[in-house]
């Protein structure tokens, strides 16, 4: 196994990083930024290295600094989380070239997945059922227009370099679609460097379906069920769920048996996801994207499967078999994860603030993945989650009663936070029925 672990990341993710490092009796370093020096993760750990200012590109995207606090800790490993520099090639091949261990997928499965067209191209031949769209970028707007001709309004306008529901717009006719292409095009050299933009059939009610998967030191390419990511905000997810109540077994079969088509086509190893589209109406599903990383929601999985990921992950790293039997493997009851994020219920704005007040849930089947504590403060600097209420219950019904509870009593005051949109989700019919798509959030606004 790994001896001692970096984790290149903060909050939550990376306490949830260290939490199982520390079981596993691994030597583990945490790096953060002068924003961060009270946070919890920071003090979690073995050791802890300040690698620069609250500005992402001076410390958590600051490649040397992260490679220099390894070489100076003597660190052997070294764990993305996800966001910052999870997801770059660039960093994984660094990473490498100083003769650590990468916890995640090679560079080169990053690099290939890291394009939306490529990877809709290499999924297309593996036989990965993909929405109809180009094939190559559209390199102007009377091409996106053409393209949109053949494809049928109305059409998605995707950066091609994008990700996590950034640099997306839907057109509904050619006006729109010009108006679109050129906002997309705009943000996604601002934001990724490439502004590539890739038009794709939009579907008007759509559920968000992934599959997550693991690559094993072997070679083999398992799946580890679904997850349901339809409660979303502006195409960020809010709640996820395992198992998804729109996947039937033989519906539940072809996903899974894609994700691992999609694995194997990219010789994937460590965690990843498969995220698709499900039609309710007809059960076609459609590849959108793999995140080459830990996801958010892997909680979920976690509780419906019986693994720990993290661990899985390292494991994967150290060239070790996995602790599961991939043959074996079967959903078992029922997960809710709900992000709790420092923003306003109703129009989820960003509200930071001091944390005065901190009181998480307990009780059977609950379990809170936390990045602060009362007398820490959520910055403007990064992302708004603040913790992830994540509740299991032998069905789904138990999951929702054990989630309504939960919620209740999580108390936090300081910062703005969204536990009542949650509460109000939790009592709607659509979501409770398991009867809703992506656009439920705007319908109960």
């Amino acid at each position: 196994m790994i001896e001692s672990l970096l984790v290149a990341n903060r909050g939550e993710i990376a306490r949830r990083v260290l939490r199982t490092a520390n079981r596993l009796g691994v030597r583990t370093i945490a790096v953060y930024s002068e924003a961060d020096a009270d946070l919890p993760f920071v003090a979690e750990a073995d050791e802890a290295v300040l690698i620069g200012p609250a500005n992402v590109a001076q410390s958590y995207r600051n490649v040397e600094a992260i490679l220099q606090a390894a070489k100076t800790t003597g660190a052997q490993a070294v764990h993305p989380g996800y966001g910052f520099l999870s997801e770059n090639a660039e960093f994984a091949r660094a990473v490498e070239a100083a003769g650590l261990i990468w916890v995640g997928p090679g560079p080169a499965a990053i690099s290939a997945m890291g394009d939306k067209i490529n990877a809709r191209n290499l999924m297309a031949a593996a036989g990965v059922p993909v929405a109809p769209g180009t094939t190559d970028p559209a390199a102007s707007v009377d091409a996106a227009v053409e393209a949109a001709a053949g494809i049928g309004y109305p059409v998605m306008v995707k950066a091609a370099a994008g990700g996590g529901g950034m640099g997306m717009g839907v057109a509904a006719d050619e006006a729109a679609l010009r108006t679109e292409y050129a906002k997309v095009q705009t943000f996604a050299e601002r934001m990724f460097g490439d502004g590539a933009v890739l038009i794709e059939r939009y579907f008007a009610r759509v559920r968000h379906v992934e599959v997550q998967i693991l690559g094993l030191a072997d070679g083999t390419v398992v799946a580890l069920g679904e997850r349901e990511c339809s409660v979303q905000r502006r195409n960020q997810k809010l709640a996820e769920e395992s198992p998804s109540p729109a996947v039937t077994p033989e519906l539940r079969a072809r996903l899974l048996a894609a994700a691992v088509r999609a694995g194997e086509a990219v010789g994937y190893r460590n965690a990843g996801t498969v995220e698709c589209l499900l039609e309710p109406a007809t059960g076609e599903f459609f590849f959108l994207e793999m995140n080459t990383r830990l996801q958010v929601e892997h909680p979920v999985t976690e509780l419906v499967y019986g693994v720990d990921l993290v661990e899985e992950q390292l494991r994967v790293a150290a060239g070790l078999p996995p602790l599961f039997d991939p043959a074996a493997l079967a959903p078992r009851g029922h997960a809710i994860e709900l992000r709790v994020n420092a923003e306003d219920p109703k129009r989820f704005l960003p509200g930071p603030g001091a944390i005065s007040t901190w009181v998480e849930p307990t009780g059977e089947g609950v379990r809170v993945d936390s990045g602060y504590t009362a007398g820490t403060t959520v910055t403007p600097f990064y992302d708004s989650l603040m913790a992830k209420l994540v509740v299991y219950g032998d069905d789904r019904a138990q999951a929702l009663d054990r989630a309504r509870a939960a919620v209740a009593g999580f108390e936090i005051v300081g910062p703005k936070q969204n536990l009542p949109f949650f509460a109000e989700l939790l009592e709607q019919a659509e979501f409770v029925s398991g009867d809703y798509d992506t656009g439920i959030v705007g319908r109960m606004r």
